[in-house]
């Protein structure tokens, strides 16, 4: 049963930011179009993070080439190696329309250190330009890539994992599901508070759905952009609706309490489990969505990001 004040679940850090974000009085996402939404989240999202940003040994930026031949910009971070590295693929979150290389570098900076591992982050193409399934796609082409030609970059190519952040948390989920089917080895499906239901009905919706960060209308915003109304039950893009979750590489699930998608990330930790799936699930009390690149803001992102580290370690020296 939720909360009847469920604004009295923040924490202090939480409720500062809510309330500054509120006096600012910007215009809301979704009132913005597209390219004024990037923009706008590619030059606020670094002053919530950590400054400066963690120091890695190597930064290199890439392409992988996806199946249409678009060379897909991404970004290859990791510690000094006499040997191969294992490595994470981590594809961002920004509701398929939003989000890049820029808005996440301090976290896989942070979990290329905690996790003493290489992280390729990839910068898929974005909604509405390039509506579902091409994100699907892109993610699951650069997977492959990893696996295929990683160790030209000084990658294990025998330990690999996928990852990200809400839209890119299910992108995520949906190539550890194309992964098993393909029959490859992943060590870790990596899981920032991800999107997995078709229609967003759960409580957490409701009780989260204004003055939480992703607000309702921001998120019917992201999903108008992004795919037709035929398509949300397919488990490409609500990844709960898979037929078969029997045999998906072991899963470490991290959800903030005070967030719309909460819920869905319970239920598809559940769901894991029941079909005998690994599952580490973590709740970060008090917090919003996004929090993990918000660590100058709200220190518990630090706390995240060692978990989902420990949970790297642990899942490459299994």
């Amino acid at each position: 049963m939720r909360h009847t004040n469920p604004t009295s679940l923040l924490n202090a850090a939480a409720r500062t930011l809510l309330e500054r974000v509120h006096r600012a009085a910007r215009p809301p996402m979704h009132e913005l179009t597209a390219p004024q939404a990037r923009q706008f989240y590619d030059m606020g999202a670094p002053i919530l993070d950590l400054q400066p940003a963690p120091l890695v040994d190597r930064v290199q930026d890439l392409h992988i080439p996806a199946r249409d031949g678009y060379a897909m910009p991404a970004r290859l971070y990791a510690p000094q190696s006499e040997t191969p590295l294992p490595v994470l693929l981590y594809i961002h979150g920004g509701g398929f329309s939003v989000g890049s290389l820029t808005t996440h570098d301090v976290l896989c900076r942070q979990l290329s250190r905690e996790g003493h591992c290489a992280v390729i982050s990839l910068d898929y193409r974005l909604a509405p330009e390039h509506r579902f399934p091409t994100a699907v796609h892109d993610s699951w082409d650069a997977l492959n890539w990893v696996i295929q030609q990683g160790q030209a970059w000084g990658l294990d190519t025998a330990r690999v994992a996928v990852g990200g952040d809400s839209a890119g948390g299910t992108l995520g989920a949906v190539c550890a599901l194309m992964a098993r089917d393909a029959g490859l080895d992943l060590r870790l499906q990596l899981l920032f508070y991800p999107g997995c239901g078709a229609r967003q009905s759960t409580a957490s919706h409701t009780t989260f759905a204004h003055d939480f960060m992703l607000d309702k209308a921001t998120v019917d915003w992201f999903f108008a952009n992004y795919i037709d109304d035929a398509d949300r039950d397919d488990w490409r893009f609500a990844p709960s609706l898979a037929p078969d979750h029997t045999g998906l590489a072991p899963a470490w699930i991290g959800l903030a309490e005070c967030d719309p998608l909460v819920d869905e990330g319970i239920h598809y930790a559940d769901l894991l489990r029941m079909a005998g799936v690994a599952v580490d699930l973590e709740i970060y009390r008090g917090v919003i969505h996004g929090f993990i690149t918000m660590g100058r803001a709200i220190p518990d992102a630090l706390k995240a990001h060692a978990d989902a580290g420990r949970a790297l370690k642990n899942a490459f020296e299994s």
